[in-house]
């Protein structure tokens, strides 16, 4: 069993677009399941039956593993199945005919546009961590890009001139991202100031790259500054980003391109957002509401 597994690991990880902490998880998702198997006596993975995937997810309920997670960990096995099938390593797919534990859509937080004006006009302008943390801030509001591409930026990923950003995405995906005056002004000061020759765009205190979590930690000691109680990330930048688009009248498509979204399934939880919002100004302003 594990042999297959392993197999089909290397076999992601070297033709399939996954990020490390992706193909992480499938290791670690896969491994569980291996052992499990184990405990339960099954032979090879064959021998699974129906039944004795049910009991896994029975198990991995009774663990008190959220719906997502469950999902996800399907999804994995999912994946080996169609693989083994395809090598012709194994017959028959257990996982074929089992569904994925229903998920509740959670609406994705957001800022209003004063709260976000509010951030960006924190960071203090005479010292060079001040004038970096506004270049992020208005780079992660002006593009809506994740942190992760955020932090994978260069220098030369900027065009100034065309003001666009060459955006690493997900699956080692490339986009041309159009970005703001404002937000090449802050990234054209930070340069100015920085003193350095670094590849990486955004740089730590010992010039090296800056990490996602370096630019939560950031983003944290701005909100206690503001006295903000919102759940702010930033990845809410990016939520804001979708939000205050569609507002002001983007079109869904555009928004998912701006996005990266594969799919633009991915981009309608946001007119959720603004669906909300509109009942709830019908609400408080319509006399038979």
């Amino acid at each position: 069993m594990q042999g297959y597994v392993d197999k089909y690991l290397a076999h992601i990880e070297h033709n399939r677009n996954f990020s490390p902490q992706t193909l992480r998880a499938y290791r670690n998702d896969l491994y569980q399941y291996l052992v499990f198997l184990r405990e339960e006596d099954c032979p090879d993975l064959e021998s699974v039956t129906r039944l004795l995937l049910r009991s896994f997810l029975a198990f991995l309920k009774k663990q008190d593993y959220s719906k997502t997670t469950i999902a996800r960990k399907l999804v994995s096995i999912r994946s080996l199945y169609k693989f083994l099938c395809r090598e012709g390593l194994v017959k028959c797919n257990p996982v074929a005919n089992i569904r994925a534990p229903k998920l509740e859509k959670k609406l994705p937080g957001f800022m209003s546009v004063r709260q976000a004006e509010t951030l960006l006009n924190l960071p203090v302008l005479s010292t060079v961590p001040g004038i970096r943390d506004r270049a992020i801030m208005e780079t992660l509001y002006s593009t809506g890009m994740r942190v992760s591409e955020l932090v994978g930026t260069d220098v030369e990923d900027i065009d100034f001139f065309n003001e666009v950003v060459k955006v690493k995405g997900k699956g080692r995906k490339e986009r041309l991202q159009p970005i703001g005056n404002h937000a090449l002004d802050a990234i054209r000061s930070y340069l100015n100031k920085r003193g350095s020759d670094k590849k990486a765009l955004f740089l730590n205190n010992r010039g090296g790259r800056l990490t996602e979590r370096s630019v939560a930690r950031m983003l944290e000691k701005y909100i206690k500054t503001a006295g903000m109680s919102l759940n702010i990330s930033p990845h809410t930048f990016r939520h804001s980003f979708a939000t205050h688009l569609l507002d002001n009248g983007a079109d869904l498509r555009s928004v998912q391109e701006l996005l990266g979204h594969a799919n633009l399934s991915s981009t309608q939880i946001y007119t959720h957002i603004t669906t909300e919002r509109l009942k709830q100004v019908y609400d408080q302003a319509h006399p038979r509401a």
